[in-house]
């Protein structure tokens, strides 16, 4: 049985931490996260451009696209922010990341030049581009006026 240095376990730590990630499973089960894209699911969810010369969104709730690569540094900036909206807009937006790096073939059909890169996808709109990392703020603006049509 494992000791700590001092001798110190306890055995009522053992339900307590399997009762904590029994917990945590079921609240990340509860909440949408950021969802990494392929070109097969981005075809699926998003827009099937192999179909489809014109837009055509293929989601039922509005979407924002997160073009990164691992090694950018604002990339890495975003990435935990993008992670609390998907929890804040659960339900409401889907947040899909796309590794450039991967996935060229879907960079390349998007003009994909400069990461971190964000396609805003309202549900009937055409998508609004964005280039470079944008503050919580800015994001829950865009959100909020692009993508959820909510007027100040």
């Amino acid at each position: 049985m494992p000791r700590s240095g001092h001798g110190l376990l306890t055995l009522h730590a053992l339900p307590v931490t399997h009762n904590l990630s029994r917990f945590i499973i079921l609240i990340s089960n509860s909440y949408k996260m950021v969802e990494h894209l392929t070109k097969e699911s981005f075809l699926e969810k998003v827009f099937n451009f192999e179909q489809n010369q014109e837009w055509k969104f293929e989601g039922t709730i509005p979407c924002i696209i997160d073009f990164y690569a691992d090694w950018c540094g604002p990339c890495k900036m975003v990435a935990p922010i993008l992670e609390e909206l998907a929890v804040e807009y659960s339900g409401k937006i889907n947040i899909y990341k796309i590794d450039t790096e991967k996935e060229q073939e879907l960079a390349g059909a998007f003009g994909i030049r400069s990461i971190p890169s964000m396609l805003f996808v309202p549900v009937n709109e055409q998508p609004q581009m964005s280039v470079g990392a944008l503050p919580k703020d800015s994001l829950i603006k865009a959100i909020s006026e692009v993508l959820l049509k909510v007027v100040n």
